[in-house]
């Protein structure tokens, strides 16, 4: 039992240690020297790029449906996608997907 905890706690800090190795040796570097146009650019578009790679496989594969593609986690991503583009408005698209996820399993 205690060695279960010390490998948990030790897998922990290991893990926390290294991932802010990772940030700190690219931001914490850098001081307060003003980074590259084409740096920053590129960081831009981080949250564009990280966020359809956290919400597509619980969209395509949900763990709820057993790994099934589910057509009323589609139909809420399409509604999502669509109210965000067109309204440029974050809680028009999560409260316009949040109702399309309730009330598509209604229409079948």
């Amino acid at each position: 039992m205690i060695d279960d905890k010390l490998q948990i706690w030790t897998v922990i800090i290991v893990l926390g240690l290294g991932t802010f190795l990772l940030r700190f040796s690219f931001l914490g570097m850098i001081g307060s020297r003003a980074m590259p146009g084409w740096a920053l650019r590129l960081l831009r578009y981080t949250p564009v790029a990280v966020m359809p790679g956290l919400v597509a496989p619980l969209v395509l594969w949900p763990a709820a449906t057993g790994g099934e593609t589910d057509p009323a986690r589609l139909a809420a991503a399409l509604v999502t996608l669509a109210a965000g583009v067109l309204t440029r408005n974050v809680l028009a698209a999560i409260f316009l997907g949040a109702a399309a996820l309730y009330l598509t399993p209604l229409l079948f």
